[in-house]
């Protein structure tokens, strides 16, 4: 038998071959409770959480997903049991929120899975127990995939005390963040699509610093808000506050009213390959008490500012920042401009190292290093900048610190290549013409402007 006979047997077998339940029906839904075939009907405007409650219990209990239709069910103050396993059909199958409560809560539970369930709260009002219109907490395994979450008027997820994997959902029109995690336990969120929040894309909060260690990875969150006000706490589309080990990799972050990328009082935190577009602050922002921030391979467009690593004046210190573009800076920002202003490629004070980047159009400075005598220890080398009025700034009033520049290549600073400042005053002229010896905390050295 030649080749050509041989697989057109082939075909013709398969094709003649029966179907089996088994083959046809997709894995997920294998032993799973068919809701409508126990009473649940799409698209009935009647709240219909009484059952929808009794056939979740019945469910977990026995280890089965419940598995909904595609159609629309009106639901409230539904209470997720351990082994929570509830299917949908991503696109067709809708939670509506019917009011008066809350809408999806678990305490302590032992595993939650959500997969293809659109949960629309309506923008009626949540309960004031709960934080979210999915609030989980004390659950150490959650899995939440290919849902939509929208209109919720506090966060759109909210998760206490929880570990697991928030992948593949789209979370829009939150009033408050769009993913709220508190005290994380191994925690992953990735490949998620946040977008229209009042407040926040996804927060990362601890109540008291600790390791967390949660990987924001692969997200877009785009169009954040800070309609709560303030000068940082609101507008952030990743906002790490006292938890340490975070890795935020691999984001495409724009149009936040403040950062794209916010880490307060966060240890060891790891910001790389991040785009972060049109913020309206600083695009990558390291701030108070932190110690070791990595900040690396990241591309900031039309930023206020591009990168601070700030406050040593509260223990901030212990950075690297290398290989990022930073370009087309703009002059306005969302508060009035204090001394050093908006429009700075790069800013930093203590323990760091700055290399490698590239700092393209900054209306004000391409680096500054140290703020007064807040400067210790500060490496800027190999740099490239250009299109900034001052091409490097470093602190040279009494007391401040170390600074050592070297092999820069600065182009187009038509206000000096570098300059020694004094706050925000010129104390110096270029030392990269005239060298820095009169200034002994001051290396200028190999430098091309």
């Amino acid at each position: 038998m030649d080749r050509r006979s041989f697989l057109s047997g082939a075909v013709t077998v398969a094709a003649l071959a029966p179907a089996t339940a088994e083959a046809t029906e997709p894995p997920a839904l294998r032993g799973a409770i068919d809701g409508t075939a126990r009473g649940l009907t799409p698209d009935l405007p009647n709240n219909q959480s009484r059952l929808f409650q009794a056939l979740l219990q019945e469910a977990a209990a026995a280890n089965r997903p419940l598995f909904l239709p595609p159609g629309r069910y009106v639901v409230s103050n539904i209470v997720l049991p351990s082994s929570t396993r509830l299917l949908g059909i991503a696109g067709a199958t809708r939670l509506v929120f019917a009011g008066d409560g809350h809408m999806l809560t678990a305490d302590k539970a032992d595993r939650i899975a959500l997969d293809g369930v659109a949960i629309d709260g309506g923008g009626l009002p949540l309960a004031d127990y709960v934080e979210g219109l999915v609030h989980l907490a004390g659950c150490p395994v959650v899995r939440i995939a290919n849902c939509e979450i929208t209109a919720s008027t506090k966060a759109g997820l909210a998760l206490d005390r929880c570990g697991g994997r928030v992948e593949g959902n789209t979370i829009t029109q939150a009033r408050q963040a769009g993913i709220r995690a508190i005290e994380s336990t191994g925690l992953t969120v990735a490949g998620n699509d946040i977008a229209d929040c009042g407040n926040g894309g996804v927060l990362v909060w601890r109540w008291s610093a600790g390791e967390d260690g949660t990987i924001v990875s692969g997200n877009r969150i785009a169009r954040i808000g800070a309609e709560d006000g303030g000068t940082g706490e609101n507008g952030n589309g990743v906002n790490v506050f006292r938890a340490h080990g975070v890795i935020v990799s691999g984001n495409h972050i724009s149009d936040c009213a403040f950062t794209a990328v916010r880490a307060n009082a966060a240890n060891n935190v790891q910001i790389a390959g991040n785009t972060c577009l049109r913020s309206g602050e600083v695009a990558i922002f390291s701030e108070f008490g932190f110690s070791g921030a990595l900040i690396a391979n990241n591309i900031i467009e039309r930023a206020a500012n591009g990168i601070s690593v700030a406050n040593f004046d509260h223990g901030g210190r212990l950075a690297v920042v290398a290989n990022n573009i930073v370009r087309d800076l703009v002059t306005e920002g969302p508060y009035p401009t204090d001394d050093q202003g908006f429009g700075v490629g790069i800013s930093v004070e203590a323990d760091v190292a700055v290399s490698g980047n590239v700092i393209d159009g900054a209306p004000r400075f391409g680096l500054v290093l140290g703020w007064g005598p807040y400067l210790r220890d500060v490496s800027a080398s190999g740099n490239v900048i250009r299109d900034a009025a001052v091409g490097i700034a470093v602190s040279v009033v009494e007391g401040a610190g170390a600074a050592m520049i070297s092999d820069n290549l600065i182009s187009g600073a038509d206000r000096g290549a570098i300059v020694g400042m004094r706050w925000s005053e010129p104390a110096s002229g270029d030392l990269a013409l005239s060298g820095a010896e009169d200034f002994p905390n001051v290396t200028v050295s190999r430098n091309r402007a």
